[in-house]
């Protein structure tokens, strides 16, 4: 008999990659199901980005095997993007790494620098595949609540009365994913402190600084934040390239130069003609994310409305691309409402306690739907079986 590695116990099949059997089969079944659960951006790229790669492809000499490090051009792309945005110096010879999206350089980070038993701050809630990651690895996760409030930022208080000493990484998210909180430079200058004071390495994950956000921030732009810091970021959300698999770890030479001792034995580099489209789409103005956001702030409005007739609360304080809400007494937990909702009103909607048990009592509903779509999910959810008084309007902060 066969056995799978030891290193896959207590690691599942990825919840979403579970759900959507499950919603193909209802849609079989002629359920016609709404997915509102994950934030795959429907909306094309840029018209011309798409014509970059179309042109580059057809090229005879960019179907080759390209650097380890990424092309050049996308490497100084990246590094204007940040000077631009973030107002970021990155040396593009040295402190900027292409991944093929940044879910990868999340594994990467994490077989870099983890060995068996050392520890890991995991955010709960927060995105499933750092604590997935972390465990693939051999280390420890040691999950850090964060509460609504706490305005879903660290409690340091807290953490100073941990045992710190085996912590070798600290995972943050801001804009935060799940609960679309936004960060502060008084948050940004105390994460730099705390990795710092404990000499911990932070893996700053930053795919949505650009969705419904007027004032993008990188945690590199805190005054000696190379020393302690690595960002993640990405084109999948801020362009509208979910799909094309591109993103980017900076940080230090050093830091770089030490992923890329694992990244270069994973894999051999992107398609260049993607890498120069990306760098294409890096170099859009204002103009561009305004019209994202414009259909963004659109549907939000409609989720709202969808939320209020699930009784749920809700802050309209939130960036990125979904909303975040508690469920209303009626439930138990997120759980019951998405089953509720799925099963009776053939829409879905993720429960928050995939992220992790401090999400429990809440649901997240993704802004990647079209307003048609919405629209049919809030009548669908009118006709929910008797016990739902969706008169009652929810409380919004």
């Amino acid at each position: 008999m066969i056995q799978t590695a030891k290193r896959l116990e207590g690691i599942g099949e990825y919840y979403f990659s579970q759900k959507l059997r499950e919603i193909d089969e209802l849609n079989r079944q002629g359920k016609n199901i709404i997915n509102l659960g994950i934030g795959s951006p429907d909306q094309p790229p840029h018209p011309e980005v798409i014509k970059t790669l179309q042109e580059e492809s057809a090229k005879p000499n960019v179907h080759a095997y390209q650097s380890y490090k990424g092309s050049p051009v996308l490497r100084k792309a990246v590094s204007d993007w940040y000077k631009k945005w973030y107002d970021v110096q990155l040396d593009a010879d040295a402190e900027v790494l292409p991944l093929i999206g940044s879910k990868e350089g999340i594994m990467h980070i994490c077989m870099t620098y983890l060995d068996k038993g050392d520890e890991v701050l995991v955010p709960d809630p927060g995105y499933p595949t750092y604590r997935s990651a972390v465990k693939l690895a051999g280390g420890k996760c040691v999950d850090y609540k964060l509460k609504e409030s706490h305005r879903y930022e660290p409690d340091f208080d807290k953490l100073e009365k941990r045992k710190l000493k085996k912590v070798k990484l600290m995972f943050v998210n801001y804009p935060q994913m799940p609960t679309g909180q936004l960060p502060s430079k008084e948050l940004f200058e105390k994460i730099v402190a705390f990795g710092r004071k404990h000499k911990i390495l932070i893996i700053h994950d930053n795919p949505y600084s650009f969705i419904l956000n007027e004032n993008p921030m990188s945690l590199l732009s805190v005054e000696g934040a190379k020393d302690w810091v690595i960002e993640l970021n990405s084109l999948s959300k801020s362009h509208n390239m979910a799909g094309w698999r591109v993103g980017m770890v900076c940080g230090a030479k050093e830091r770089i130069d030490e992923v890329l001792r694992f990244k270069s034995n994973m894999d051999s580099g992107m398609f260049l003609p993607v890498q120069l489209a990306a760098a294409k789409a890096l170099s859009l103005g204002k103009d561009w994310h305004d019209e994202v956001n414009k259909t963004y702030r659109e549907r939000r409005d409609k989720v709202f409305e969808l939320l209020n007739q699930l009784r749920c609360t809700f802050s309209k304080q939130q960036a990125g691309l979904f909303v975040w809400a508690r469920v209303p007494a009626k439930y138990k937990d997120g759980y019951e409402l998405s089953d509720d909702v799925l099963y009776n009103s053939n829409v879905f909607i993720t429960p928050g306690g995939i992220f992790g048990s401090a999400g429990k009592k809440f649901i997240r509903v993704s802004l990647c739907a079209r307003l048609e779509k919405l629209e049919e999910s809030i009548k669908r959810v009118e006709s929910l079986p008797a016990g739902l008084d969706t008169r009652r309007r929810s409380r919004q902060v």
